[in-house]
Parts: C-alpha cells; sequence; structure tokens
C-alpha cells in the first residue's frame, strides 16, 4: 500500500462527506432496487477499482477475476480507475450509472457513499460459503475490522467487505547492531524505551527519524499514547466544550511525545526536513525508529543495505493498534449485486487473496494468510482482540482546524505539553461555535 493512497484516503473524509451530502440529497426518492440483480451463469457485473492497471494489487485480481469467470461463467467489466475513484463513485451513483461494484479505503467509501445510506449492506455476503473452504466468510473476516466502523444511516458496518489491511507502528532494523546493543528486547513500558533511546544516544544513533513537518505521522505518537491512557481521540475531539482536554491522562501523552523531543531522541535536524528525507535517512541506518505505516517497507525496499531485518512495534502501553481496510464495497443502486456479491465472496478464497501478501506484499485481513516477512511483526499486533481506526476515525475539519499546527508547535519543540493542552482547548470551543 502506497503512502500516498493512505495519507490521502485517511484524509479524504472532509471531502468526501461533502460529496456524500450532495449525493444523499439528490438520491432522495431512489429506491435501490437495483441491490438484487441475479447471479446468472453468462452474466456479468461492472467493477470500478482504486487501483490501476500496473499495480501489483492490480495483477491479483485480475488473476482472480479470470478464475471467477471460468468457475462460474459471469463475466466482469473492469475499470482499473485509480485513487480517484472515489471521487466519481458519487456523481455516478446521482446520475444512476454507477458500477456494480467498487474498492477502496473504509474512510472512503464510509464519505462516499455509506454515510448517505447509499451503500449496500454486506451482511448477506457474510453469511456466503468460501468456495472450497466449507467456511462462510464471517469466519475468515473477523469480526473486529466490521466493529471499529462507524455506522452508515441503516445501522450497518458491513458496507465494506476488507481484503487489504494496513497497520501503523514503530519500524526498525532488527539486524542493526546499534539497536539489538540498546534493545535485547522490546520495552515493557514508556520508560524503558526512554532507557533504549539513551542507550542509542550513548552510541551516537538518534532513536527516532522524523519528517516533522508532518502531522500526521508525528501525530500517531500523541494518537497511540491518547490509547494506551484510555483516551479516545475522537471523543475527545467531539467535545464541544473543550474540557475532555482536562483529562490528566491527556496532558500525561503531551508530556511524552515532550519527553522525546527535550530528550533529544529526534535525529537532527527533523523539525526542517519533508518526505522522504528523514524516511531516506532512516533507511540508510541513520536512525534506529522510524514511526510509519505498513506501507513504509515496500518504500524503503530498494533503499536499504543487504542484511536489513524488518521489525516492528507498538508504543509501549498501547492498548490496540490501528487499522485501515482496504476492501469492497457495492452501490445500493448497483444493477447486477448478487454477481458483484459472489466474488466478493469467491476473492475471499485462501488461494486467491494469497497474492495480496505473497505478490502485492501487503496484510490480508486474514490471519491464516502469512503476511510478508517484513510485515510478521505488524501482522502479529493485528491479531490481537481488537483494532480501532487512526486517531479513533476522527473525520473533518478538525484535525487541520485544532489539532495539526499546535501539535506540530509541540513537536518541534516551540511550545510545552500544557500549553499545547491549553491552545487545542481554546481553539477546539471556537471550532464548535463554527460548525453550524
Amino acid at each position: 500500500m502506497p503512502r500516498t493512497t493512505l495519507l490521502t484516503t485517511t484524509r479524504i473524509v472532509g471531502a468526501a462527506a461533502a460529496t456524500a451530502l450532495v449525493l444523499g440529497l439528490s438520491a432522495c426518492g431512489s429506491s435501490g432496487s437495483g441491490a438484487g440483480g441475479a447471479a446468472k451463469a453468462g452474466g456479468g457485473f461492472t467493477y470500478w477499482s482504486m487501483w490501476r492497471a500496473e499495480e501489483p494489487q492490480a495483477q491479483v485480481l485480475k488473476a482472480a477475476i479470470a478464475d471467477f469467470t471460468t468457475a462460474t461463467g459471469i463475466k466482469v467489466d473492469v475499470n482499473w480507475a485509480g485513487r480517484d475513484v472515489s471521487k466519481k463513485i458519487g456523481p455516478a451513483i446521482a446520475a444512476n450509472q454507477a458500477p456494480d461494484l467498487w474498492d477502496q479505503a473504509n474512510d472512503a467509501i464510509f464519505g462516499a457513499t455509506a454515510s448517505a445510506g447509499q451503500a449496500l449492506d454486506l451482511s448477506p455476503v457474510l453469511a456466503q460459503q468460501v468456495p472450497g473452504e466449507n467456511v462462510p466468510v464471517s469466519q475468515v473476516i473477523p469480526a473486529k475490522y466490521f466493529d471499529m466502523l462507524p455506522k452508515d444511516p441503516g445501522g450497518s458496518n458491513h458496507y465494506v467487505i476488507p481484503y487489504e489491511v494496513a497497520t501503523t507502528g514503530l519500524y526498525y532494523n532488527a539486524a542493526d547492531p546499534d539497536l539489538a546493543a540498546a534493545m535485547p528486547a522490546a520495552p515493557a513500558d514508556w520508560a524503558g524505551l526512554l532507557k533504549v533511546c539513551d542507550a542509542l544516544k550513548a552510541r551516537n544513533k538518534p532513536c527516532f527519524a522524523s519528517e516533522g513537518e508532518d502531522p500526521w505521522t508525528n501525530g500517531l505518537y500523541f494518537d497511540y499514547l491518547l490509547n494506551g491512557g484510555g483516551v479516545d481521540v475522537n471523543r475527545l475531539a467531539t467535545d464541544k466544550s473543550g474540557a475532555a482536554w482536562d483529562d490528566p491522562a491527556v496532558l500525561a501523552a503531551a508530556q511524552k511525545v515532550e519527553q522525546l523531543v527535550k530528550g533529544g531522541y529526534l535525529i537532527p535536524g527533523y523539525d526542517a526536513t519533508k518526505y522522504p528525507a528523514q524516511e531516506t535517512n532512516w533507511a540508510g541506518g541513520k536512525a534506529a525508529f522510524l514511526m510509519n505505516g505498513s506501507w513504509v517497507t515496500a518504500e524503503v525496499a530498494k533503499q536499504i543495505p543487504a542484511g536489513w531485518k524488518f521489525g516492528s512495534m507498538l508504543p509501549p502501553g498501547t492498548k490496540a493498534p490501528d487499522a485501515t481496510l482496504f476492501g469492497f464495497s457495492i452501490p445500493k443502486k448497483a444493477k447486477h449485486a448478487e454477481a458483484a456479491e459472489k466474488f466478493i465472496a469467491f476473492f475471499l478464497q485462501k488461494k486467491e487473496l494469497a497474492g495480496i501478501s505473497t505478490s502485492a506484499g501487503n496484510i490480508t485481513p486474514r490471519e491464516d494468510v502469512p503476511a510478508p516477512a517484513e510485515l510478521a511483526d505488524a501482522q502479529k499486533a493485528l491479531a490481537g482482540a481488537t483494532v480501532r481506526l487512526p486517531f479513533d476515525g476522527v473525520a473533518g475539519s478538525w484535525s487541520p482546524k485544532v489539532l495539526d499546527q499546535h501539535f506540530l508547535d509541540l513537536w518541534h519543540g516551540k511550545s510545552t505539553a500544557a500549553q499545547f493542552i491549553a491552545k487545542c482547548k481554546a481553539d477546539q470551543v471556537t471550532y464548535w461555535q463554527t460548525q453550524g
């Protein structure tokens, strides 16, 4: 999963939600009656994909489509639309020209269709048998991935069926002798992590690389620390009074971020560089850890020296890893929904889905499909009982208007944790006063 894809999709909700609002208004009175289209042998359905034809995921899907047509006689008319598919789907539905199937990240699907009640409830897919495996789809796709999603107006969180999962964490080179000496075992708590950083500092190696001007990846430290302190970021963000910022756990999280800055644990010059400068430095062994997503292993694959061994871990104290789903959705107006549903179940066969790991180098939601070796730790983290959305699903303009700049000031050492809290609280009150 390219970085640009995830960052775009996780930030697209605001714009997509506006599209969904227009969609909802323009779609008033529609019956959505196309949902019952039958899957007839020799028939077909249309599919708009977020992947471009040359991308690895597209190659895996192409092979599955060929197998599906051979097995069922159902033809698939694919448009390899690329990332802009989430911008096209709303107008297509409004014009009654929607495809029968499309795919994107969970937040893009929710913003573009599900939030307006225009995504089909795919619960029937979960009840289908996975071809050749004698188990229902619900048995191979953990329920936790649906439990973390916001519900559509009809109360369903089954508007997307995932086939790929991305997650974030601290990535490192387990074969780095400096890190191996400083971290004989994963730290059990925050103090343990700082001890690792101190040991690295003694060996003249920065603990963390950081693209200093990026509030999203750097903000993940704060997000995970809040999670460890029992604070839900979405509830923090939606408190119109701002009083949620007075929670001692919020200040404690900010103070831990401040410790990283004042402790000198960040790579020198981080506050004046942009992607991919520090990622490149990290891949060159100039810092031990990089907070990033599971896509980073693919991004630096051509930069890392021989002998590099990827590892990853969550900041100590984290209660649940974040997860972003990439999967299928069906518009309510789809004319051949039943055929599209049949393909979803077909693609979730272990033998078809395995290509997302072996060919595309990503993690699947099926825990019996091993992740690529470089993402084995990330898959272990996802195997826990619960997962959550990055920043607990905060959407819209709250982050850029309340959090981002104040967090960067804290991250750059321009403000203290207490000043950061006070500024966010004040701006949040103002923000909600202006939100209709």
